[in-house]
């Protein structure tokens, strides 16, 4: 085996991230709600294209944790998930006592299958919260028209899909509430960082609250009360000046950053759909309406044992592929809460066989067709 020449994944940094911090360690204010918090959440409000309340938080994990108690979940209550994400779209309400209710997934997109919904609603649910898979929207118009049929709340995971839009709109800007991720694997990011959009003004003034440990320090500085005190739950989900310094100078080349993106994506998908059909491999599916946010490139194998040889047969000549997230209903906490016994299973046919090709903005012409040429090699 050689050494990875190629990794899976590097931050790359496009400008003026460093001058930022320097910047805001110079000014003397580096912990949170500094003059670069407001500017990074003024772009990506913007490029969210909403005037929706865009808070700033230590990860995306934190922002799902923040709308679970916007939610006020009692313990019993039940909110619908997708098998096939990260723990922490689950693990953020089952920290609030919540029981999550596991959703199977498309085929086709890999996201929440809509059509499974209903299926999966009591008297108890409370919320929605679709993962739009890889920067492709889930099917939002039937996920809404579900949720306002049974008076629930949609939060729109968007750790993937920040640049992406369903039928015009901004993935982000569609449920009542979406989160962000910024860490380093996403398009644009700041190491460990996230972000609480709100698109329903029911939640906004409290999230202030709950994001400035359960105080209304923010209703203080805006002059609307005469000093601040603890009025409710919270803790310190605030992103440092110094991560907001990083963050805005990602964000001001988001433009140059998702270009790039679209060109490695294209480059995949046109190198390697012949070999993917001779070959039995499915490549990425963004329907009609959708415009993905370019955030990763993945291929379904024929087999898990298929998915495997790949991985070896990239590792022999130095290029970093890895598999994604296993089944949460499947996992030994996700057996705890799935007392349903919802199998989910495409999730669990589908997550054994799925590998993920390297992408990153820095991955010149000369390795991306390196890493086509060696995926072609392989021949199942």
């Amino acid at each position: 085996m050689k050494a990875i020449k190629i990794p899976f994944n590097r931050p790359c940094w496009v400008g003026s991230e460093l001058a930022n911090i320097s910047d805001s360690m110079k000014s003397g204010h580096v912990s949170g709600n500094g003059e670069y918090t407001k500017k990074a959440q003024s772009l990506l409000r913007e490029n969210l294209n909403s005037t929706s309340k865009v808070l700033l938080t230590t990860s995306c994990t934190h922002a799902l944790e923040m709308t679970a108690i916007l939610l006020d979940l009692q313990p019993g209550d039940e909110v619908i998930v997708p098998s096939f994400t990260f723990v922490s779209t689950a693990l953020a309400f089952v920290m609030h006592g919540a029981i999550p209710v596991f959703a199977d997934i498309r085929p086709d997109t890999l996201n929440i299958d809509e059509a499974t919904l209903e299926s999966l609603i009591s008297g108890r649910t409370r919320a929605i919260v679709p993962v739009h898979y890889a920067g492709v929207s889930c099917d939002m118009d039937a996920i809404m028209d579900i949720a306002e049929r049974y008076n629930l709340i949609v939060i729109e995971d968007n750790a993937h899909g920040l640049f992406g839009t369903y039928n015009g709109r901004n993935l982000g800007s569609i449920g009542h509430m979406a989160t962000q991720s910024f860490h380093e694997t996403k398009n644009i990011i700041c190491g460990e960082g996230g972000a609480l959009v709100i698109n329903d003004s029911r939640f906004s003034e409290r999230a202030e609250i709950l994001l400035e440990k359960g105080t209304n320090r923010a209703n203080f500085f805006r002059g609307e009360v005469d000093k601040y005190t603890w009025v409710d739950k919270g803790s310190s989900y605030l992103m440092s000046n110094i991560l907001a310094a990083c963050l805005y100078g990602q964000l001001l080349k988001s433009s140059e950053i998702q270009k790039k993106r679209k060109i490695i994506w294209n480059t995949y998908f046109d190198g390697l759909k012949a070999w993917a059909i001779t070959n039995g491999v499915q490549l990425p599916y963004v329907p009609d309406g959708c415009e993905q946010a370019f955030h990763m490139f993945y291929l379904i194998l024929p087999s898990a044992q298929a998915r495997s040889n790949f991985i070896d047969h990239m590792n022999s000549e130095g290029i970093s592929t890895v598999f994604h997230y296993l089944p949460l209903h499947e996992s030994p906490m996700g057996k705890k809460f799935n007392t349903s016994n919802n199998k989910c299973p495409v999730t669990s046919e589908t997550a054994g066989r799925l590998v993920r090709l390297p992408f990153f903005i820095d991955l010149t012409h000369e390795q991306l067709n390196f890493v086509i040429g060696v995926v072609k090699q392989y021949q199942i």
